[in-house]
């Protein structure tokens, strides 16, 4: 599989007590995402954030913890990130949805210097 030079990072915001499909919906966006063959996700999880509301989330707060901010980044090529938008449509309540271009370097394994 290959990633073009120009390609896009989508990132999804989103808390960690979401779920979609009876699994947490961070897990079912990565686990969609490998189904579709993208390029390659990430979940990132915050210590502390907040969003909308600007109800504070935070790993210092006991009672909070079990709703920390997660981040999902995907990248791939705009066609595939662009055919995976309306999947993620259906599986997302609420959170924040970015797309940015990015250049890729290096995707995979790296030349032996032999």
């Amino acid at each position: 599989m290959q990633i073009p030079r120009n390609a896009v990072l989508l990132r999804i915001f989103i808390g960690e007590s979401e779920r979609s499909g009876g699994k947490p919906l961070y897990e079912a966006i990565v686990l969609k995402a490998r189904e579709l063959q993208l390029g390659g996700a990430t979940v990132l999880r915050g210590p502390m954030g907040f969003g909308k509301s600007s109800h504070l989330h935070s790993a210092k707060i006991l009672r909070l913890s079990e709703d920390l901010p997660m981040v999902v980044e995907i990248v791939d090529s705009q066609a595939k990130i662009d055919a995976f938008m309306p999947v993620l449509d259906e599986m997302m309540g609420s959170g924040l949805i970015t797309v940015e271009k990015v250049q890729v370097l290096q995707y995979g394994e790296t030349k032996s210097n032999s």
